[in-house]
């Protein structure tokens, strides 16, 4: 059965840093791609970053570009959430998400089959 262990997340004032990490248990073989998602209350769950093993290829959305930088390792199945610069709209549920089949879209909820629970990101202002 597949498992995605969360940890990192917690309080920090703005400006701060803070950094996830996510990993995908219960299959020998690598994931395809793994990414992370927020949602803050109120609002829709939203793209963060992911990372596709095959090609390096990396995805940011545009809000944490040049402030979250995500890495991992393809043989562990497991990726990092590294956030710098946190401002208080990066205030959320943080989501790490996996998937072991092909799929063209890093930047989508439904390219992944598999969810962690979630941690929560705080930064005050």
């Amino acid at each position: 059965q597949v498992q995605l262990v969360e940890s990192g997340g917690g309080s920090v004032q703005a400006g701060g840093s803070l950094r996830l990490s996510c990993a995908a248990l219960g299959r020998t073989t690598s994931t395809y791609i793994m990414g992370w998602f927020r949602q803050a209350p109120g609002k829709e769950r939203e793209f963060v970053a992911a990372i596709r093993w095959n090609g390096g290829r990396i995805d940011l959305a545009d809000t944490v570009k040049g402030r979250f930088t995500i890495s991992g390792d393809k043989v562990k199945n497991t990726v990092y959430l590294q956030m710098d610069s946190l401002k208080p709209e990066d205030t959320a549920v943080y989501y790490c998400a996996a998937e072991w089949e092909w799929s063209s879209r890093l930047d989508s909820a439904q390219s992944y089959g598999y969810w962690g629970q979630g941690t929560q990101v705080t930064v005050s202002s």
